[in-house]
């Protein structure tokens, strides 16, 4: 897989950066995507595959491409620059029960003023929606929320 930038622009103290992304794999297919970097997040521009991509690989897209641009963003939204490292928006997110139990936090005190559970702790962590989707999971394991209300 590679990254590389393609362009940025600025506009007072922010920035938005595109990157290019391309994917290859054993059997042929290769994927390329077009990523727009901003102070809001990280966002899909364009997506081209061949052979074309299944919903199942379109959805699963996010995850590959994840951790190689967070390297290539710094891992705080902002691509690195030469003669600067890595820096990140918000200070890391807690591991383990401590992290699982904040999440919690996040979850009801959205749902206590009617926003959106999962794009509050989305916003806490800098996590993608898949990512934290995964740790709103682990605080329901641990006990630290209801279990979810079973589909028909």
């Amino acid at each position: 897989m590679s990254v590389w930038p393609a362009w940025e622009v600025r506009d007072g103290a922010g920035a938005t950066a595109w990157l290019g992304v391309r994917l290859e794999f054993g059997d042929g297919a290769r994927v390329e995507a077009l990523a727009v970097v901003s102070e809001e997040g990280v966002s899909i521009e364009d997506v081209r595959a061949r052979p074309a991509l299944s919903l199942d690989d379109l959805a699963a897209l996010a995850d590959w491409i994840e951790d190689p641009l967070s390297k290539a963003c710094g891992a705080g939204g902002e691509p690195v620059r030469e003669g600067t490292g890595p820096s990140r928006a918000r200070p890391p997110w807690p591991l383990g029960v401590e992290g699982q139990w904040l999440v919690a936090q996040e979850y009801r005190a959205a749902q206590e003023q009617g926003a959106d559970p999962v794009l509050a702790v989305m916003r806490a962590t800098g996590h993608s929606r898949r990512r934290s989707l995964r740790l709103i999971g682990q605080a329901r394991d641990a006990g630290f929320l209801t279990p979810r209300r079973a589909r028909r």
